[in-house]
């Protein structure tokens, strides 16, 4: 009997226990080891029924998200679910930047370059950083919540260190006089000859993104005072300054297409007036300036009359595009009707319509002084140095005018013209937008709880996880388009480039912070995130800071950027998992 017993026993186990079988026995004190109703005994009535658990039950059972999704325990297996949950990630990213892209083919800039497309770029990061901090109860929100700012963190790392390194390798040119030739590579990895150019706007956008950082400082000052009760309340005041400043930069963006132009359009006129004055210079019977420093009349008057072809003592509109026309502005191109009429409205005072012999002299010499206050030449030592400072300020505008980003001269990469079908254009846009929002809200709780389960199984805090591989994720699209547009080789993509890098980084100081704040605030989570925060201000402000004053980056400055990622992230392991610094 207890061989037919044991027989039975090992069938139960080798055929069922794959399915989670359970098995009956006796209580502990009975002999027999189960009941096979041959030996004609019976339960009694008071026998207890036991269900022994098998091994695999014994191991607790991951939860599946959403009640199906497909869950394990194991490393290896979430390893490949977060590789796929990532690729759905990195799909639904390329999505929402493709219909952008599409989207704004049809409408231009304005609203949707300055609200929809920084926000649309942000949106996968910010669905992670929002469920991380929305699933389950409050104690499991705040475990889960280091893998937001894991990614928050980690993107902007990313971004400002191995995607701008990169995007300067692939995107360098020689330098000649500071400034890179667009398309001229022939000094190959010279560390300073070799670099990118970017517009002043550029710069701008790296002060806008290091005054971004605001709120984190904001949020932190408790904990920099060893304060408890505050803390609570510095969450809510960052919250609010926080969506303020998403509101201005969004503001700010739907404007600045106008603020480039008005810029560019000055910094034209200011180049027509260095050509003019280099023009009347070459032709003059004297030199502009006596020796004293200061405007010949004389010279001037003479020049007047040389200008004025019909000899009335005025000159007209045709007269002064005719002197414009004469001019070589070299590679920059303007409208020649609205140069005349920058030139009127700077010398006739009486509104005729006509510059007369007194408002010529009077406008010159306001020329000429403004071009000796912007070379730094002025006094009586000017006057034989009167070609040179009017060279210096040729120069000058001519690199303001390069660094204003003037897409007119050849260098526009898009086509002009109007959409083919704008209808079909626009149902494609709002389609690919629609499903790269529902594939990222979809698949970012998923995400987020693979890489939780993942930290469980080897033991690898989910923060490292979130810092280092989700942004591989959200970021892999916004990062190679940086890349390709960085490998055209000019100024304009160049600026494009680094622009996107410092406002993608904005977005994340701002809105994806914004979200973060909200969940800890409405959940009463506590902010502990001292070394991610430090991380965050230390890369923000190093490379804000470098991007701010200056337009060119030589090649050696991409070791900066590189160094700056594993620093980053030893920075965060040292504070956080050897002092316990939060």
């Amino acid at each position: 009997m207890k061989s037919r017993s044991l027989f039975s026993l090992l069938f139960l186990v080798l055929f069922t226990s794959s399915a989670y079988a359970r098995f009956v026995a006796v209580q502990p004190s009975s002999t027999v080891l189960i009941s096979d109703g041959i030996d004609g005994g019976s339960l009694d009535s008071g026998s207890i029924i036991k269900t022994v658990v098998s091994a695999e039950e014994k191991e607790e059972a991951c939860e599946q998200t959403y009640g199906f999704m497909p869950c394990t325990k194991t490393a290896l297996g979430n390893v490949f679910l977060i590789l796929v949950y990532g690729f759905l990630m990195f799909t639904a990213a390329t999505y929402l930047s493709a219909g952008s892209e599409l989207l704004l083919e049809i409408l231009g800039p304005g609203i949707v370059g300055g609200l929809f497309l920084p926000m649309l770029g942000a949106l996968p990061d910010a669905m992670l950083i929002m469920v991380s901090g929305l699933s389950g109860d409050a104690a499991t929100a705040q475990s889960q919540v280091s893998v937001g700012m894991g990614l928050l963190a980690g993107s902007t790392v990313m971004l400002l260190t191995v995607i701008w390194g990169t995007c300067t390798v692939v995107g360098k040119c020689d330098l000649r006089d500071t400034i890179a030739v667009n398309n001229q590579d022939t000094k190959g990895f010279h560390l300073k000859d070799s670099g990118v150019t970017v517009d002043v706007w550029t710069s701008y956008a790296a002060r806008i993104m290091a005054i971004s950082v605001i709120p984190f400082v904001i949020v932190q000052l408790p904990q920099m005072l060893n304060s408890t009760s505050g803390r609570h309340l510095a969450v809510l005041v960052a919250l609010i300054l926080s969506v303020l400043m998403l509101i201005s930069y969004c503001v700010y963006q739907v404007f600045q297409p106008w603020i480039q132009r008005r810029r560019l359009a000055f910094a034209k006129h200011k180049h027509v007036i260095s050509g003019i004055l280099k023009h009347l210079k070459q032709h003059a019977l004297g030199r502009l300036l006596d020796d004293e420093g200061q405007p010949d009349e004389h010279v001037i008057r003479k020049l007047f009359e040389t200008i004025d072809a019909n000899k009335d003592g005025r000159l007209s509109a045709t007269e002064l595009k005719a002197l414009i026309i004469g001019i070589s502005f070299e590679d920059i191109d303007f409208d020649k009707d609205d140069a005349v009429g920058r030139v009127l409205q700077d010398f006739d005072k009486t509104l005729d319509e006509e510059v007369d012999q007194e408002e010529f002299v009077r406008g010159i010499k306001h020329w000429l002084i403004q071009a000796m206050g912007a070379s730094g030449h002025s006094g009586p030592d000017a006057g034989p140095r009167t070609m040179k400072f009017l060279d210096h300020f040729h120069v000058q505008t001519k690199r303001e005018h390069a660094l204003l980003g003037d897409n007119e001269n050849g260098e526009n990469d898009e086509e002009s013209g109007e959409v083919a079908d704008p209808k079909w254009i626009t149902f494609k846009a709002a389609l690919l937008l629609l499903l790269g929002a529902a594939i990222a809200a979809a698949f970012a709780d998923p995400l987020v709880d693979t890489v939780n389960n993942f930290s469980a199984a080897t033991g690898i805090p989910s923060f490292f996880i979130s810092f280092i591989a989700l942004p591989l994720a959200t970021n892999s699209s916004e990062a190679v388009s940086a890349i390709i547009f960085a490998s055209r080789k000019k100024i304009r993509t160049a600026s494009l480039t680094f622009s996107e890098l410092c406002g993608g980084v904005t977005m994340n100081n701002i809105l994806c912070l914004s979200v973060f704040l909200a969940i800890v605030y409405v959940r009463g989570l506590t902010w502990n995130f001292s070394s991610e925060v430090l991380v965050i201000l230390i890369v923000c402000l190093v490379m804000g800071s470098f991007a701010s004053f200056r337009t060119t980056y030589p090649l050696w400055t991409c070791f900066i950027a590189y160094l700056l990622y594993p620093f980053s992230l030893g920075l965060v392991y040292i504070l956080d998992y050897w002092y316990g610094w939060s």
